[in-house]
């Protein structure tokens, strides 16, 4: 746990760069080191009450505008990628296995946001929760028409949506109970 220069305490895992297979297609894109919040952003982590579910109904640009209040920025696609599926380009962040209520709240699990820490099981290797499912997270990676991809699914996603390459979009201007976000740094 570090502290953050807006005076919050949050976990940051080191997820080291490399060169990512990049969606089905594997189109090879460098990735450089970062330290990414273990978790989607919560009420709780920006002392805003004691809420764990992730911070969601908020535009891109607000997230983005909290992250670089936190030190830092919200992840590229080509980064959330790497940073779910890694060098071995796992198909889910976990690993083959395909999802189950212990490792990601999709359709059908639970109809609702859960606290981030509710599925250790679907931790990656490097300690990231919840980059599948719960809540889709925002990138800074834009879309043709002004939007923004978004990454991981959420709690009422297909299992299809959990997998590592899969990707979506948002208007910017969306604010979904569905899209939250986390923030990475420099390494």
């Amino acid at each position: 746990m570090t502290t953050n220069p807006a005076g919050r305490t949050l976990d940051w895992v080191p997820v080291p760069g490399g060169v990512c297979l990049f969606g089905d297609r594997q189109r090879p894109l460098r990735v450089v080191d970062l330290e990414w919040t273990a978790t989607p952003l919560t009420p709780a982590q920006l002392g805003l009450g004691p809420d764990h579910r992730p911070l969601v109904e908020l535009p891109q640009a607000q997230a983005a505008s909290i992250a670089a209040d936190l030190g830092g920025r919200l992840p590229l696609s080509k980064e959330w990628e790497w940073a779910a599926s890694g060098a071995e380009h796992r198909p889910y962040p976990w690993g083959d296995e395909e999802p189950d209520e212990s490792r990601a709240n999709l359709r059908d699990v639970r109809g609702r946001l859960t606290p981030v820490d509710s599925h250790p099981r679907g931790r990656t290797p490097t300690g990231l929760w919840d980059m599948a499912g719960n809540c889709w997270e925002w990138t800074a990676s834009k879309t043709i028409g002004g939007g923004f991809v978004i990454r991981g699914g959420s709690y009422n996603s297909l299992p299809l949506y959990a997998r590592c390459t899969f990707l979506n979009a948002a208007p910017a201007e969306s604010s979904s109970v569905g899209i939250g976000f986390r923030v990475v740094r420099p390494a």
